[in-house]
């Protein structure tokens, strides 16, 4: 079995620190970081139809979120140094609001995206406003995706729009925004270009927003 192999099934079996490890072997022999990405799309295209299809279930789509980002950073700053670009449809920027601790719903759209062959860059939950801008310049986002799950916190979506408008980003990236909190209305109130509902639906949505086939 190739260190490739390990890595797709670290992520399957939700081994955070076999994950890291093979992604870190991938660096340190030489070898293409690029493939490293690929095993963990496959992996996550597993796991993201066996959840589609009902045989496994959200806590196999948590796990398998947090074993693939123990990897990716190690692997896309292999990439960096060597100058390389990898494949991707686009890239999204994902996080929870400020003062909203909740990730599940977000690690789930997070699977659904990469195994659908987005690059997702996940800062995380209770993030700040200022946290989203720094990354969405950083990354060059194409979108960038807002969890809430709570009424209190939702408005925080409002904030950070505001905070890329002042960064003079506002035009350069989508805003899409999900939650327990957030409806259809909402998200046309503050200003979003688009809501999801669902993982799956958010997923769906990110491919409209840069016109890709859904």
């Amino acid at each position: 079995m190739s260190v490739f192999d390990d890595l797709k099934s670290a992520v399957i079996e939700y081994n955070q620190n076999k994950a890291a490890a093979s992604a870190q072997t991938i660096v340190d022999e030489g070898l293409d970081p690029l493939e490293g990405l690929d095993a963990i799309s496959e992996a996550m295209t597993y796991v993201g139809n066996g959840y589609s299809t009902g045989t496994l279930w959200l806590p196999d789509l948590v796990g398998a979120a947090g074993a693939s980002q123990a990897a990716m950073p190690i692997l896309e700053e292999e990439i960096r140094k060597r100058g390389q670009q990898s494949k991707s449809l686009g890239t999204i920027v994902l996080g929870t609001v400020a003062g909203d601790i909740h990730t599940i719903g977000k690690s789930m759209v997070g699977v659904l995206l990469v195994a659908q062959g987005f690059r997702v860059v996940d800062v995380g939950a209770d993030t700040p406003a200022s946290r989203f801008v720094e990354a969405v310049r950083e990354e060059t986002a194409d979108i960038l995706a807002l969890s809430a799950l709570l009424t209190t916190t939702a408005p925080q979506m409002g904030k950070v729009i505001d905070a890329l408008k002042e960064a003079g980003l506002r035009d350069r990236v989508k805003i899409m925004v999900g939650g327990g909190a957030i409806t259809q209305e909402f998200a046309d109130m503050i200003g979003a270009d688009g809501y999801g509902s669902t993982a799956p639906g958010a997923v769906e949505l990110a491919k409209k927003m840069l016109n890709l086939p859904v």
